[in-house]
């Protein structure tokens, strides 16, 4: 009578692991959020309180194709950021490797897209960009390199993707040279960085992409 008692408890705790799995675990809602970088502000809407996150500027730059490119190019999308140059011979090769493998990864996805920034732009012409971009088999449809006016490209990496803490303003004697990637929502929020150069931070990149879109689906 024991042994059955024993048997029935256990078959008890299989069909609740069973049910909490088919219900929960079955939807398509993530597992855990990705916190959302950038100083937050709080404010009084309709008499509650409510926070406003840190957001991505407006921009507007040009691709290896010569076409303008904003952030409507990115309006419902997850996207993936970094800052370049072409002729660096350091850190820029092994992060555009990177990149190129992650691209690969969600090739064909338009809710994924990524977002190469020059910091040097008198170098980095149009021209220069698209060879770039073909020798990493980039689609300038999900894959985007873009130069334009030297002030602008530093600002939009120092005060919107929080990429460099260092004072500057884009002038001659400025110059940028980060390794990290930064991963931007639907929102237009900062929801993660992660070394280029470093393999098993690009793993984890793409694993978070997968929990972005699994969010944003869930909505």
């Amino acid at each position: 009578m024991k042994i059955k008692f024993i048997h029935l408890f256990f078959l008890l705790i299989a069909a609740s692991v069973f049910v909490y799995a088919f219900f929960i675990y079955g939807k398509d809602v993530p597992l855990r959020k990705l916190p959302i970088y950038g100083k937050k502000k709080y404010e009084l809407i309709n008499g509650k309180s409510d926070t406003a996150f840190h957001t991505i500027h407006d921009f507007s730059f040009l691709n290896q194709d010569g076409q303008t490119v904003t952030q409507k190019n990115f309006e419902g999308s997850i996207y993936v950021t970094d800052f370049f140059f072409t002729t660096c011979q350091s850190i820029c090769p092994i992060m555009s490797n990177q990149m190129e493998r992650v691209a690969a990864r969600f090739k064909g996805n338009m809710e994924v897209k990524f977002l190469s920034h020059t910091v040097d732009p008198d170098i980095d012409t149009v021209e220069q960009l698209k060879r770039y971009a073909v020798q990493h088999n980039a689609d300038s449809k999900q894959w985007m390199f873009v130069t334009g006016d030297k002030r602008l490209l530093y600002g939009i990496a120092r005060r919107s993707y929080l990429l460099n803490a260092e004072i500057g303003d884009g002038g001659p004697d400025d110059f940028i040279h980060t390794q990290n990637f930064a991963l931007i929502d639907k929102d237009r929020h900062i929801r993660g960085y992660y070394s280029g150069i470093d393999t098993t931070e690009m793993n984890q990149l793409m694993k978070d992409i997968d929990l972005l879109l699994a969010e944003s689906h869930s909505k």
